[in-house]
């Protein structure tokens, strides 16, 4: 079965809206698909980008019954980081559920 990339932007957005409820004083994440997480301008460090990973790969388990690896070979060999915005992320999630 094909997933969307809508159905991955909803899981992302519900990630990050749990994210911002449980994060008292830091900075908010935006559900943005421009915003940038990690590298030049992220607003992650790695600590953090490594919870919000995690929180994906849960969710995506939870919700499409799939087991999904998102920092991987391939995804830390790539010329253009699918960690760098929303927008990346969800559409490196996405190819990795219809593999």
């Amino acid at each position: 079965m094909e997933v969307s990339e809508g159905a991955v932007t909803e899981l992302v957005y519900a990630v990050i809206d749990s994210i911002n409820a449980h994060s008292s004083g830091k900075k908010k994440l935006e559900k943005s698909l421009d915003y940038q997480l990690y590298g030049d301008g992220g607003n992650l460090d790695s600590m953090d980008l490594v919870g919000f990973i995690v929180d994906i790969e849960q969710n995506v388990g939870s919700k499409f019954g799939k087991s999904i690896s998102l920092a991987n070979e391939k995804s830390l060999s790539q010329t253009n980081s699918p960690f760098r915005t929303i927008e990346s992320l969800i559409a490196y999630v996405t190819s990795l559920l219809n593999e």
